[in-house]
This record gives structure tokens, sequence and C-alpha cells, in this order.
């Protein structure tokens, strides 16, 4: 449903819909081309009809979702825009009933303006559009979540999100630094790694593993098949479903150093498993094959 939701704006101009027709070999020329332009008339007003229809129901449908949301008493609601790919909490605002409508419509994040009473959608002056894949509410129906994907940095600041101030560093009286993001275990890894790359070209930084392999593209590559064979074999051997978590982990982690080595991102390949969802296995691996 949430598809044919997003197509929805105001109703689009009805467009005309030709329908071939074969003269009618009962009828003169002139009467057969009278008799097919009446035909080819009354077609088109059904078909627009029709499509006229579909419109105002879809319309209506729109309406009833957003009279089901739970406004406070200044018709505003939270919502919280999220990276579809990395799950990062981009920013957060607030929506009315017609900020609502309008990302609906134009799949672009758009928020209720407090301070100016008017309507705004993230990136109408720098450009960095968050591009939206789906809304979610809460079970109470007053929170909105946009999930999407952003063109690029969301904070004014040029930051990645807006979050990146630690309580922490605020305890301490410490300035927040802007690239410690709220991450999630995956990217602080990701972070980790590009931390431990950085190093290398100065003279700080402890010895750590991490270094050794970005260095050394044969350790890594052995590692990564040396790691993957044992992750197998806890499957062939019937190992614990712990030493699997570990030797999975152990997989994770040696590919994101050679992600790392050949500057990806992890989003990246998050994106291509997403455009993957709605496409078999065996097309894909098909695909591959005809572009080759």
């Amino acid at each position: 449903m949430f598809e044919n939701l997003m197509a929805v704006s105001s109703l689009p101009c009805i467009q005309p819909v030709r329908v071939p027709f074969k003269p009618c070999s009962l009828f003169s020329v002139g009467v057969s081309g009278g008799f097919n332009k009446k035909k080819k008339i009354n077609a088109i007003v059904f078909a627009s009809w029709r499509k006229l229809e579909k419109d105002i129901n879809l319309q209506l449908k729109v309406d009833t979702l957003l009279d089901n949301i739970k406004w406070d008493e200044k018709g505003l609601a939270v919502a919280i825009a999220q990276n579809v790919d990395t799950g990062a909490i981009l920013m957060q605002g607030f929506v009315n009933r017609d900020a609502l409508a309008m990302t609906i419509s134009s799949r672009k994040a758009t928020f209720f303006s407090r301070s100016r009473a008017a309507l705004w959608t993230k990136g109408e002056t720098s450009k960095n559009f968050i591009n939206i894949h789906n809304i979610f509410v809460d079970c109470d129906r007053d929170s909105i979540i946009y999930l999407g994907k952003p063109d690029g940095p969301t904070c004014h600041t040029g930051s990645e999100t807006c979050y990146f101030t630690p309580i922490s560093d605020l305890l301490l009286n410490q300035e927040a630094k802007g690239n410690i993001l709220a991450l999630t275990t995956l990217y602080s890894l990701e972070y980790t790694i590009s931390q431990r790359e950085s190093e290398l070209t100065g003279q700080n930084g402890k010895p750590s593993w991490t270094k050794r392999l970005l260095l050394d593209e044969n350790l890594l590559c052995s590692k990564i098949r040396e790691e993957t064979d044992e992750l197998c074999r806890t499957l062939e051997e019937k190992e614990e479903n712990s030493r699997t978590a570990s030797e999975m982990a152990d997989v994770i982690y040696h590919a994101m150093v050679l992600l790392r080595r050949k500057d990806v991102k992890i989003e990246n390949v998050l994106e291509v498993l997403r455009q993957r969802f709605s496409q078999s296995g065996i097309e894909e691996k098909q695909s591959r094959i005809t572009k080759s």
C-alpha cells in the first residue's frame, strides 16, 4: 500500500489514452471515420474516468491514514529521519498533516518549521535531500520514521547526521569533535579500522593487527580465506552456535579491513543487498553472466 500512497499528490491532470480501432467495413469511409472517432472519444473518456476514480480512491486512503495519526494539540507529530542502509538516525523534526502528505507524494523528507510556521523539505537549499523509501508510525501513531537515503550530509554543520555529541563529552565539559557519530556496532568497527589506517602515515599509535593487515594484502587475503573455511567447518562439523558466531565475527572483521583497503564503505555493500531484495538470486547471478 505504501508504494501506492507514495504516488499520491494532488489529483493529476487527465491524460488521453489512445486506443486503436480498425475501420468498420459496413460503412463508407466517411461514415466509418465518424463512427470510429466517436468510439475513440468514448474510450478516452472511459479510461480517464477510471484513472480519476482510482486517484480519488487513493486520495481517500491517504486522508484516512492522516486522520489516524495522533497529532498533538498544535497538529504536530515527531518525525525522525533514518538512513535506510546504515540505520543511522539522521535528524529529528516535526510534521503536520500537510508535511506528511507532501512526503508521501514527493518522496522527499518534508517537515513543518515551528519558527517559520511553514513547510520545508530537507535539501531544498543544500540539495542534500533525504529520498524516502518507506514511512513507519509507532504503535501509538504519534511518532513517525522517515526511512530514506540521504544525498549528502544531513546536518547543517556538514556532519553526516545531527547526532555527534556524546553525553559523556558534555559531562566532562569537552567540546564535541563532530566526527564521532552515534554508530551501531558494525559502523563503530568501520570507524576504528579507518582510524588505524590514518595512523599508518604518522608516528602516533601502537602496533596493531589491523595495521599489519592493511599493509600486507597477501596476509589479509589469506586470513579471509582461512576464516571463511573455519566458518564453514562449524556447519560441517556441527559445532556450537557460539562458535559459528565467533567465526562469522572474524570473517566480517577481516572482510571490512579489505573494504577499507579498497576504499569501499559498508554502506555501499548494504545498498547493493537492498537493491537485490526484489530480485531472485538466480536472476541476479544470470545478470552477472550476461554483463560479462
